[in-house]
């Protein structure tokens, strides 16, 4: 599929417009695993600050996932005395599965976490959060490692910590600076279609969205931050960075095969109404030109190797025929996934004689070359013949690159419209057969935070039982929720309509258990 001119299934960014609702703008949600300690001081900090700055109305989350210990008692009875409060508990471990759990089920269209020893600053909050808000943004994160970001903390912690964002921009190219630090936000639209490719339920949950996110194009904002290490921390370094090694390698492999369904979360080209409604522009040219022109180079120097080995046995054209076919063949298939985006099997042997047919154009070129060539000197040097064929394959590069894009690759234009009534619930993908969430319109207006305490609105909107079939790992994930949520202020997996309790874990749909996902060591 053609992801520079897929019109995706998230719609242009809008800015937020302001108004009176009850529905929370910022949903902050806190992981928490055994944090007795520190979990009550965090959201009393947390809720003062953003009752003192922030402007819109908000809620704070906790989410606690399998704590042994009393957290579970200390968030109940910080949602009891706190409006904005609300608690939620999981029966398994794992930051990446609470934030997917929660984040899944908020209705708040902006969505943050950050880690509960509150390390970042929490003035750099409404940077992270705004431009979101403001629909200049898609996802927004803290980072530690800009130039004007503030922090403390030990040599081993910055070595690691730098040392997994080289490795980040190594092997999987991301741009990003910092993937780990505990302070992120994004837009529940974006969520929406994000969360159903995200695989990790552990600490690797941020990198994999973060790298999901780049590759599709989302925007990422990053907002520097004033960072003051925790010397108390859980985290198990060693099992953590192994970890996330295991993620880099699962998620390159899945990028470099083209197996994850990227096109799903394209963004229309402008946000503006009036780029909107540009009509006959090329998409992705020049893109297009880069990837090209990387592919050409490396095919004439793979084309120059195998000519210059078969004219060891063989006369100049034919030679310059086995050469052009075997590179041709390579240059098609190269420039199929990588210039033009296209994935999959389908169409390959359509394209590769179509191929064929460009690559006779370039023998036509290049034979008539050398045979211009030995028209002109009986004995022409191997040099000059390759001089000659350097310049003739020039003039067939060109052409090749236009009939690649007119012909072979050539731009299908935007998909017909759905019936009216379709588009506004679900838009699918026929490639992965998948259904994905779809907003209907704009927000509503960002509810203003009330002057008076308030109680706290509750998880009352129902989720469907739509299912995501996640086709790069043969997982099918359903979204968290199928029952309506009551207006109490505080709630917990397994809680039943007439107040009984099941164990939490049926609440969720069946998932495959992976060998982290339980991990006695796994932190929080």
């Amino acid at each position: 599929m053609r992801t520079d001119s897929s019109p995706g299934t998230l719609p242009a960014r809008e800015h937020l417009p302001a108004g009176d609702a009850g529905t929370p703008v910022l949903d902050v949600v806190i992981p928490v695993y055994n944090e007795e300690k520190d979990l009550q001081p965090c959201v009393r900090r947390l809720h003062e600050h953003l009752t003192r700055t922030f402007p819109y109305a908000f809620r704070i989350t906790i989410a606690d996932n399998a704590s042994t210990d009393t957290t579970p008692q200390v968030a109940a009875r910080l949602a009891a005395e706190i409006a904005e409060v609300t608690d939620f508990r999981l029966e398994q471990k794992g930051r990446g599965r609470a934030l997917r759990t929660v984040w899944s089920a908020s209705d708040a269209p902006i969505l943050a976490y950050m880690d509960v020893d509150l390390s970042t600053d929490l003035n750099a909050l409404l940077p992270l959060v705004a431009p979101l808000i403001s629909g200049h943004s898609d996802l927004a994160i803290g980072s530690r490692l800009a130039r004007s970001s503030r922090v403390v903390r030990g040599p081993k912690r910055e070595f690691i910590s730098r040392a997994y964002n080289l490795i980040l921009r190594g092997s999987l190219q991301a741009r990003f600076s910092d993937a780990q630090c505990g302070f992120k936000a994004i837009r529940r639209d974006v969520a929406q279609a994000l969360l159903p490719l995200v695989e990790d339920t552990g600490w690797f949950f941020d990198t994999e969205m973060l790298v999901l996110a780049e590759r599709a194009g989302l925007r990422i904002h990053e907002v520097p931050v004033d960072w003051v290490d925790d010397p108390d921390s859980t985290v198990h370094i060693v099992r953590t960075a192994t970890d996330d090694l295991k993620g880099v390698w699962r998620v390159g492999k899945a990028l470099a095969t083209g197996s994850l369904p990227l096109d799903r979360l394209t963004r229309p080209f402008g946000d503006d109404p009036r780029d909107r409604e540009i009509k006959d522009v090329p998409k992705g040219l020049a893109r297009q030109l880069v990837g090209f022109c990387v592919v050409g180079g490396l095919s004439t120097l793979f084309y120059l190797l195998l000519y210059s080995g078969f004219r060891q046995f063989a006369g100049s054209q034919t030679a310059n025929a086995l050469a052009l076919l075997v590179s041709a063949v390579a240059n098609t298939a190269a420039n199929r996934r990588l210039t033009f985006g296209v994935r999959g099997r389908g169409g390959a042997v359509r394209h590769q004689a179509q191929g064929l047919v460009v690559f006779g154009i370039g023998l036509t070129l290049t034979s008539g070359s050398l045979a211009a060539l030995n028209a002109a000197t009986s004995d022409p040097a191997h040099s000059t013949e390759l001089a000659v064929l350097i310049a003739a394959n020039l003039a067939a590069t060109v052409l090749r690159f236009l009939l690649f894009r007119a012909w072979v690759f050539p731009d299908r234009g935007e998909p017909a419209e759905e019936p009216a009534g379709t588009a506004a619930h679900h838009r699918s993908s026929p490639a992965h057969g998948t259904v994905i969430p779809h907003q209907a319109g704009p927000y509503a207006p960002l509810p203003q935070r009330p002057a008076g305490r308030q109680p706290a609105p509750a998880y009352d909107t129902a989720y469907d039982n739509t299912a995501y079939d996640n086709t790069a790992y043969g997982t099918a994930y359903d979204s968290p929720y199928d029952a309506t949520y009551g207006t109490t202020t505080q709630f917990r997996a397994g809680e039943a309509a007439d107040g009984t309790w099941t164990d939490a874990t049926t609440r969720l749909r069946p998932q495959p258990v992976r060998p982290h996902d339980t991990d006695p060591g796994d932190a929080r």
